[in-house]
Order: structure tokens, then C-alpha cells, then sequence
């Protein structure tokens, strides 16, 4: 079974909607969702709270936010919860390899490999 994703809020345009583009191809769909499209997962919504969304629904979160995550995603171990992951686009990606990667994770990798950490998507 493939990965699932959720986009942090502020990746909710231009990767959004590189994502549906690659979705209406119809090969290796990205089952992606946004912050603010699901009732219990409001825009505006904190990391914390994202941490235990992403935990009870096992979605990768998938951010900007490498300034305060990492701080998060260790508050969020040590409480004793885990983590499905979270991948981090650098400011430069470019979309195509971002697309890729996430292909790549999703139907060419196990959830174990993520789990509890964050990973920069080169």
C-alpha cells in the first residue's frame, strides 16, 4: 500500500497543485491532502496538534518548517508517541524532483524507513 501525505499549510498552492498534475496522468497516484481541507485539521492549526493527526492517521507531513519542526517532532517522541514522518522541501527544490521523490517514497519504500524522522527532500 502506498504512502499517504499532508501538506503543511504552506505548501497548500504550487506543490498542491504539481501534485494534481501529476495525479491526472493516472500512474502512481499521490494520495495527498492538505492543511485546512479535513474539518478536524483547521488552517491555523499548530505543529503539535499536526504531529498527532499525522500519528493517528499515518500521514507523512510533508513542510518548510525545519525552524521550529525538529523542536516539535522531539517534544512529540518524548511525550511517547511516534511518528509516520516528515519530509522537508528546501526552499530551491524544484517541483519535478520533489514530485519524484515523493513517488519514490510511496510505492518504492517501506513507512519503517520514515518513521520518528525527518527527512530533507533533496
Amino acid at each position: 500500500m502506498p504512502l499517504a501525505f499532508l501538506l503543511d499549510e504552506h505548501l497548500r498552492g504550487v506543490l498542491w497543485r504539481a501534485l494534481q498534475r501529476h495525479n491526472a496522468g493516472g500512474f502512481e497516484l499521490l494520495d495527498a491532502i492538505r492543511v485546512g481541507d479535513e474539518p478536524d485539521l483547521p488552517l491555523g492549526i499548530l505543529d503539535p496538534a499536526i504531529l498527532l493527526w499525522t500519528e493517528r492517521e499515518g500521514r507523512i507531513l510533508i513542510s518548510r518548517d525545519a525552524s521550529t519542526l525538529a523542536g516539535h517532532l522531539a517534544d512529540h517522541l518524548r511525550a511517547g508517541n511516534h511518528c509516520p514522518g516528515i519530509f522537508m522541501v528546501r526552499r530551491r527544490c524544484v517541483l519535478p524532483q520533489v514530485v519524484s521523490f515523493l513517488v519514490e517514497a510511496a510505492y518504492r519504500s517501506d513507512a519503517a524507513n520514515w518513521e520518528n524522522r525527518i527527512e530533507y527532500i533533496p
